[in-house]
């Protein structure tokens, strides 16, 4: 008997009994596929990066089409194993970028053991060892191995050429929700054969350089890490010292976090150090740091908890002269660059720099910022000036002369746009190959003396360091017109007082003579009377004695400003008359409106207003003939002025909005806030509040603006006292728009 017929015949001889006949046992079924835990242990003391963390989430959930997110549970194929979404149609890729130590790494820790719930097949993490101390940057081929081994597959298994390799990992991971981290690549080839095919699957990179190719051909998203915010970094502060000892000393954090910049290895670093000490009090850990700088954040033995070490990493994969310019720009005088002036600091032709920049760029050392301006931060810089001391010495001083000439020379254009009716006064030739920035016009040059200005100052401190005198000396008198238009009084106060030693080392005496000028109207506009006086006093005596008469009236107008501030208006008038009969017999035209200005000025202050406005109608004349609007802008103020005093007050308001047209135009604030200041008060004596009250308040923004505090205090009081029934306040004692010569 045949019990049962399984597709085949069955043949036999004699059969006693029964024939039984059994299906073959089912195969065993298939190990349950390994699942990685390789991600190291998120940080311990992990704070802020909350925009960072966002951005993160809606990276993961921005390749779904639907806009739903791709590792949510959704509709499935049938033999999508674990009920995986459809929904992705891409490898969600991000590059997380930034210099050594400012913390990608424990960025994507941090962020990944917050979500491991979204990744339940498993994380795979690997070190690539691109910027290491010890480690040469690791082969791909030997980063796939590595994580087939932790797949494990069986070695026998393992094909021996790499894109075999690939496909074999691209097949395990397919259609599994896992997190591949690529800790610290250098190059893009190292990443790419680690990258999955499935779009379950999210890949973190982290880097120093930008990886350009995974971005324009996988579409990666890059994210640049950045310093940390003032709370982000009081967080990691008090994280790791606690809150009661951050708290009892908030001044000493503050200058803690404003000594390391935000930077997070070194606000670790600092805070290991206060952490070992708890005896000692911050205020003496900031004072260390202010004091050592880079040198405290160093370590002998361990390199990875040193920030000059880990930032030397950077350095490896750059060309020597990449690294020359890196070198030379943390010498470089200012706060950030454009390229033109490396041009001019490193001698290279500007596609060098272009490139050499670019690369400093993609390497998280250097800052592309708006406008063309690229700057480091402040302990990279500092980093970057201790490499420059690896550099020959006249390579060093070579650079810099090159890059102050540039500076001074540019300014030097820009102030004879700004004011062509300025004596000229040519300083030394530029190194060779040093051109100056081609400037067209008086709004470009106001233009760039705005954005360098933080850069010429640093130059004249650096110029006074190197001996330099007479890049000193003209730097101050290049800036001088900037300043009083900008008001910014301070810096040209110390900008001349550094001219003053200067001018000690140089020969001719009419720089001297000129030094103590301006030194005092510096100190003039800033209410140090007596010492400005004595300058002034000074000035005077040398220009008689080597019978200099344009720097005798100069002097003289400069002495009627001093003296008007000191509240003596007839002194003011009998020097703006010595200036005005100066002037005429030397036949200088423009001198001569200008001293016919001063003389109207202080002769209306006097009450002597037919005097006043027929020397300031003069003055207007002269001024529209040789085609100067600053002096035309500054007599049509006085002629205001003039108005008001003798109660025409439509008249007054009408000269002053001329003069501030002109002096917008200009990019004179300084002027435009006391003309704004002046014209409010014939506003409120024809009782049109609104109007005085509109331009008080732009003046006192701009009072403000330029630490004018006791301008801006006198324009608040008249905002608060103003009424319809209030006479007019006096009009401020700033004499400013009587335009000064220089």
């Amino acid at each position: 008997m045949v019990s049962g017929v399984v597709g085949a015949v069955v043949q036999a001889g004699v059969v006693h009994g029964d024939v039984h006949l059994h299906s073959p046992p089912p195969p065993p079924p298939p190990p349950a596929p390994v699942v990685p835990r390789q991600l190291p242990a998120a940080p311990a003391l992990f704070a802020g990066r909350v925009a960072e963390l966002a951005g993160l989430d809606r990276t993961l959930t921005a390749t779904a089409p639907d806009g739903r997110d791709p590792t949510a549970r959704g509709p499935t194929r049938a033999d999508s194993p674990a009920n995986l979404p459809v929904t992705g149609t891409t490898v969600v890729v991000s590059a997380i970028g930034g210099a050594g130590g400012i913390g990608k790494t424990w960025l994507v820790l941090a962020w990944a053991h917050r979500h491991l719930d979204r990744f339940p097949d498993g994380q795979l993490f690997v070190d690539l060892h691109g910027f290491s101390p010890t480690q040469e940057p690791m082969a791909p081929g030997a980063a796939v191995r590595a994580f087939l081994d932790a797949l494990e597959v069986d070695p026998g298994r393992i094909p021996t050429d790499l894109d075999a390799q690939a496909a074999l990992y691209r097949s395990l991971v397919a259609d599994r929700r896992m997190l591949i981290v690529l800790d610290n690549a250098a190059t893009a080839e190292q990443v790419v054969p680690l990258l999955p095919g499935s779009p379950t699957c999210t890949v973190l990179v982290t880097g120093r350089t930008r990886l350009a190719s995974l971005i324009d051909r996988h579409g990666a998203r890059h994210l640049t890490l950045d310093v940390l915010t003032q709370d982000e970094a009081r967080a990691l502060l008090a994280a790791r010292l606690g809150a009661d000892r951050i708290a009892a000393e908030p001044g000493a954090v503050d200058e803690l976090i404003q000594l390391c910049g935000g930077y997070p290895l070194a606000l670790s670093i600092t805070a290991r150090h206060a952490a070992t000490r708890p005896g000692l009090p911050l205020t003496e850990i900031a004072a260390e740091l202010r004091e050592l700088g880079l040198e405290m954040l160093d370590h002998d033995t361990d390199p990875t908890a040193s920030l000059p070490a880990v930032l030397s990493w950077s350095l490896r994969r750059l060309t020597a002269e990449h690294r020359t310019v890196f070198a030379l720009l943390g010498i470089a005088p200012g706060p950030d660059t454009t390229l033109p002036a490396v041009a001019a600091l490193t001698g290279l032709p500007p596609p060098r720099v272009r490139k050499a920049l670019s690369a400093l760029e993609e390497a998280s050392l250097l800052e592309r910022r708006p406008g063309g301006r690229y700057a480091m931060h402040d302990l990279v810089r500092a980093y970057a000036a201790t490499t420059a001391h690896n550099l020959p010495d006249n390579v060093r001083e070579t650079a810099l002369v090159r890059v102050m000439d540039f500076h001074l020379h540019t300014a030097h254009t820009a102030d004879h746009l700004l004011y062509p009716h300025r004596a000229l006064v040519q300083p030394d030739p530029a190194a060779p190959g040093v051109h100056p920035h081609p400037l067209l016009d008086a709004a470009a040059a106001l233009a760039w003396l705005e954005a360098e200005h933080a850069t010429l100052l640093a130059t004249q401190r650096t110029a006074a360091a190197l001996g330099r005198h007479h890049v000193v000396w003209h730097l101050a008198w290049a800036l001088d017109d900037f300043h009083i238009r900008r008001g910014h009084r301070r810096d040209q106060l110390a900008m001349w007082r550094a001219a003053l030693d200067a001018a000690a080392h140089l020969p001719d005496p009419a720089t001297r003579i000129r030094t103590h000028r301006f030194l005092g109207d510096a100190c003039s506009l800033l209410g140090l009377h007596e010492e400005a006086t004595g300058h002034l006093d000074q000035a005077l005596a040398l220009a008689e004695h080597h019978h200099d008469p344009t720097e005798q009236a100069h002097t003289h107008l400069i002495l009627a400003i001093a003296w008007e501030e000191r509240g003596d208006d007839r002194w003011a008038l009998d020097h703006a008359r010595h200036a005005l009969n100066l002037y005429r017999t030397l036949g200088q035209p423009v001198g001569e409106a200008t001293a016919l200005n001063a003389v109207g000025w202080n002769a209306a202050r006097l009450g002597d207003f037919d005097t006043a406005r027929d020397h300031c109608r003069i003055a207007l004349t002269l001024f529209r003939h040789h085609h100067d609007p600053d002096g035309e802008a500054a007599t049509l103020d006085s002629l205001g002025f003039i108005a008001h005093r003798t109660g025409d007050h439509q008249q007054a308001i009408d000269h002053y909005h001329q003069a501030l047209t002109l002096f917008r135009t200009l990019g004179n604030t300084c002027e435009v806030a006391d003309t704004l200041d002046r014209v409010g008060h014939p506003h409120a004596a024809l009782g049109q509040r609104d109007q005085a009250r509109q331009v008080w308040r732009e003046a006192l923004e701009l009072y403000r603006e330029q630490g004018r505090d006791d301008d801006a205090a006198r324009v608040q009081r008249q905002l608060d006292d103003l009424g319809p029934d209030r006479d007019a306040a006096p009009p401020p004692r700033d004499p400013g728009s009587v335009n000064w010569p220089k």
